[in-house]
This record gives C-alpha cells, structure tokens and sequence, in this order.
C-alpha cells in the first residue's frame, strides 16, 4: 500500500486508525479477517487463552520456533490473555467491548451465547459494537451444531469432488474454506462499519466456511445443475477449454498456457507447432470440436514440448502472443521476480527473530500498510490491563488466581 493519490498530499492516517477490534479468534478464518483490519491500521485486541493461547501457535514450529500459520494471520495485532470461564475474565472481556467498535470470534458452535457474547445479547448492552460471528455452517439450520473445519467443509461443498486427476481427488493445497470466510467476513465488517458511519446503525455480521466456499464453487454448480453432470477432474487441464493445461518440457519443467479464442489457436498452430494446417482441421476447428478431440491435440502439444526446453516453450509461447506460466513450486515463488521488482516484502518482527512478509495484495494511493510485529502470547496483557484501570497489584493478583 505505497505511492500518492494523483495530485495530492501522502496520507499519514491509516483509513482504519481510531478503529478498536476484540477478537476471540481461533486457526485460520476469524484471524484473517482481523489482521486485514490491522492492515488497514484498526487496533486488534486478541485475547486468548492462558494455557497455550491461539492453538494455532502450536501447528508447526518452522518459522525460527514459531508456527508459520501463526505469523502469516497475526501481525500487527495485541495478545491479551484472560480466563473466560471465570467472573473476573469475563468482566474483563465486557470492559473491552465498551470500548471496541467491533467484536470477532470463531469459537465452537454455542460457545459464544454461552459466555453472553451472542449478536442479540451484544446488541442490547453495547448498541454502537458490530459483532461478526464466523461459523462452519451458520448459527441456524441444521448443522449449526457441527463442528467444522477447512478439509471438511472442501468435501461438503463439492470442491473435492473436483479438485485431482481422473483417478483421485485431492484437497486444495491452501485453507481455502477459512480464507474465504476471512475475506467475506473482513469485507462485511468494512460494510457494517460503513453503515454504522453513516446511519448510525451497527449490523450484525455472519459468515459460515460452507456459504462462503459455496458461493467459490458457483460456476461448477450452475454447470452441474443446469448440464446434468459435474466438470471432470483432469488435474491442470481445463475442463471446458482445450489445449489449457500443463506440459512437461524436455529439460522436465512444466508449462501451462492457456487458448481463449480463436486468434490465439490460429498463432498457436502457426508460430508454436509450426502446424497451421491444424487451424481447420475439423478436429480441432471450433473450442467445443477441440474439447471431443483433447486427446489427439495433447498428443501433439505435448510432442512439440518434448523439442524444446521450457525456457524455449516460454518464449515460443510470449512470442506468438499466448498467455503461459512455469509451474513453479513455493520455493520459486518466493524467487519470483514480480515480487522483487515490485518491492512487495517487508521484514516483520516475531518472537526472537524477523522475518520477511508480503505487503497486502490491496494497494491504497497514498497508504502504506501497517506491517507491525507478530505478538508472543499474553505479551501485551499487562498494558491492555493498565490501561483499563488495573494496579500492578491486581494484575499480579489476576495472574495468581490463572484468569491471565
């Protein structure tokens, strides 16, 4: 988020400072969406539990001892530890959220009416609060009660189903369930506060993983409604589109490119396959006729791919003016010359070391994000509690008795 709003001044502001978030916030979805807001320059307070926090600390230890999904979701943000279960912990909790503007939390389904932290009770003691509530599969309906989570929700919405090769299936290789419910539940909050803003209004906010991946999977579902049979799983082929998919160079890289209309076939046969005759043979003469016939045309794709190396496909390819990517791994990923020339890494501090993060994908003229450090556990919990009228006294007292 760097650069000047064309004829005007730098901001200085970020468009979400004097902006306070509480989040109860597990794993991946709920996390997300807050650490948007703390992009964006909101103060997030994330309470956690005293005995091992967000469990998400403890799903891997890679990242110089910390958890790599821990350090991607939480930067930026305040760690507060407290004791929900206890009077004195959640009285705590109250006072925060007379003062926040917005309220998150992911917890297991009914956990949040239990502790008198549900949308309805929320809004009759702190009407100005936006609650956002995320969820497996709503806070009504039948399964409002199931527990979900990012693989489970892949398998109910289809995504699975579509997701391999002929013979397997196979997950997404990213959490995409709680991303999606992250981005739509960030992307509601920014509503609400909006509407808040300028009706004076605070609307509640609801996200479930399901509705959120559900609406990702729409157009395999409108094909699968409407054309009696779901898309095929063909791995990096495309489904409807041929040629579209990957091919393996004779040095053994893979490239992918795709053909979108009927220009771009005529430059493949003529300046890539050195075939232009295959422009109308009526195998492969219109999209649908070269979808009957994929197998003939990977056979001679991928015939001209054996003669050449990648670097060569790749620049074969830019030449005749078709799109086409090497498929990298993570690794060359992180290489990639995009992000360098682009200048999109900034160190970020963690727990004993720093290490290099991604600025957000969402560029604001004039804004540059805030890209502050990742918390260790309870580190902020004494000033949090200072700050709301606590005596070191108490706060030793309050760590006596385990409620931080």
């Amino acid at each position: 988020m760097s650069g000047q709003p064309s004829g005007g001044r730098p901001v200085t502001e970020l468009p979400l400072s004097g902006i306070t978030v509480v989040s109860l916030e597990q794993a991946v979805a709920a996390p997300f969406a807050t650490r948007q807001l703390a992009d964006l320059g909101a103060r997030v307070i994330k309470v956690e539990r005293p005995n091992g926090g967000d469990f998400a600390r403890r799903y891997d230890t890679t990242v110089h001892g910390e958890s790599s999904y821990f350090v991607w979701l939480n930067r930026s943000k305040e760690s507060l530890t407290l004791d929900l279960k206890s009077a004195r912990g959640r009285d705590i909790v109250e006072r925060l959220l007379g003062e926040a503007d917005v309220f998150v939390q992911n917890l297991a389904p009914g956990a949040a009416a239990r502790l008198g932290l549900g949308a309805d009770a929320l809004a009759e003691r702190h009407p100005s609060l936006i609650p956002c509530a995320i969820s497996g599969y709503g806070t009504s309906g039948p399964w409002a009660d199931r527990k979900a989570y990012d693989l489970l929700v892949q398998c109910q919405t289809g995504l699975v189903s579509l997701t391999g090769t002929a013979r397997d299936t196979a997950r997404v290789g990213v959490s995409i369930a709680d991303i999606a419910a992250g981005v739509y539940a960030y992307s509601g909050i920014l509503t609400a506060l909006f509407t808040r803003a300028t009706t004076g209004v605070a609307r509640a906010v609801e996200v479930s993983l399901f509705e959120a991946l559900a609406e990702w999977v729409g157009q395999p579902a409108y094909y699968t409604r409407h054309g009696g049979t779901q898309p095929p799983r063909m791995g990096t082929q495309h489904a409807t589109i041929a040629p579209y998919g990957a091919y393996p160079a004779a040095d053994g890289k893979e490239v992918l490119f795709s053909i979108q209309n009927e220009r771009e076939w005529g430059a493949l046969c003529d300046r890539f396959l050195g075939r232009p005759e295959l422009v109308d043979d009526p195998r492969f003469a219109t999209g649908s006729a070269r979808v009957a016939h994929r197998e003939e045309l990977n056979a001679i794709v991928a015939e001209r791919f054996r003669a050449l190396d990648s670097a060569g496909v790749s620049r074969l390819l830019d030449e005749a003016g078709i799109a086409n990517a090497g498929v990298n791994d993570v690794g060359e990923f992180l290489d990639h010359p995009v992000l360098g020339a682009r200048e999109r890494w900034r160190d970020v501090p963690i727990p004993g070391a720093v290490v290099p993060a991604l600025l957000p994908p969402v560029d604001l003229a004039g804004v540059t994000a805030r890209m502050d450090a990742v918390p260790a556990l309870g580190e902020h919990t004494d000033t949090i509690l200072a700050a709301l009228g606590h005596s070191a006294a108490e706060i030793s007292g309050l760590r006596a008795e385990r409620v931080v």
